[in-house]
């Protein structure tokens, strides 16, 4: 692997319930182990010299699943911070979030913000976790604060560079990965992507670990990345 590492990673985490099903387990095994895989993977990005990784971890439509798995995955966080945070602190990783985190309970809440504020000067890898999100919703809040603004009186000559910054995530990605064989986006960043190499990986994401990650690294390292210009 060269020095050629992509500073800004998203990952849409699939295949946890499959997993778990193919186990005889219930679909909250696999999203216990699906969290364990968060701190595998940010240790090995962190390590790797990745300045941002940004983990789907609960979108706007999965408010539509059963009530027992959504109540799991407002209690998660909580798991994963209480016995991880202290490791993330000791390898510098600084947690954020993308999305609109009121609609959680209260308890879910103080635990991200708590995390947050923790891990808020540390310099290392930029672990966000993009819950409660949804691109189309994150494009429209943008939109309608811009507007907004252009209301009470800021001169309408906005650029593609000024309206990323009213977007949770503000940063272009240069590689977005996919685990459990889906090839769709999925309503995950459709404004960042635009430029974005994506893989397609059928590794489940409870199995996925640093040599995959490696793996579709390598992958990215061999891509012709011309951003609609040509090969010089």
């Amino acid at each position: 692997m060269n020095d050629n590492i992509p500073q800004t990673i998203a990952i849409i985490m699939d295949g946890n319930g499959r997993w778990a099903k193919q186990r005889g387990l219930p679909r909250t095994a696999g999203h216990k182990q699906g969290a364990d895989t968060i701190r595998t993977v940010a240790l090995a990005a962190n390590e790797l010299g990745v300045k941002k990784l940004i983990l789907y971890a609960f979108s706007t439509e999965n408010w539509k699943r059963p009530e027992g798995e959504v109540g799991y995955l407002c209690k998660l966080p909580g798991l994963f911070f209480n016995k991880y945070i202290r490791e993330l602190m000791e390898k510098n990783i600084r947690v954020t979030f993308a999305g609109e985190l009121e609609r959680f309970p209260s308890d879910t809440q103080k635990v991200i913000n708590r995390a947050v504020n923790d891990t808020s000067h540390n310099t290392g890898l930029e672990l966000c976790l993009a819950i409660n999100y949804g691109s189309r919703r994150e494009i429209l809040l943008g939109i309608q604060k811009y507007a907004d603004e252009v209301k009470n009186g800021r001169k309408n000559d906005l650029t593609e560079e000024d309206f990323s910054q009213y977007l949770f995530v503000p940063e272009d990605i240069d590689l977005m990965i996919r685990t459990s064989g889906e090839v769709r986006i999925s309503n995950f960043l459709l404004w960042q992507l635009a430029y974005s190499e994506l893989i397609f990986t059928p590794v489940a994401w409870p199995d996925f670990n640093k040599e995959e990650l490696i793996k579709c690294i390598e992958e990215f390292q061999h891509r012709d990345r011309r951003f609609g210009g040509l090969t010089k």
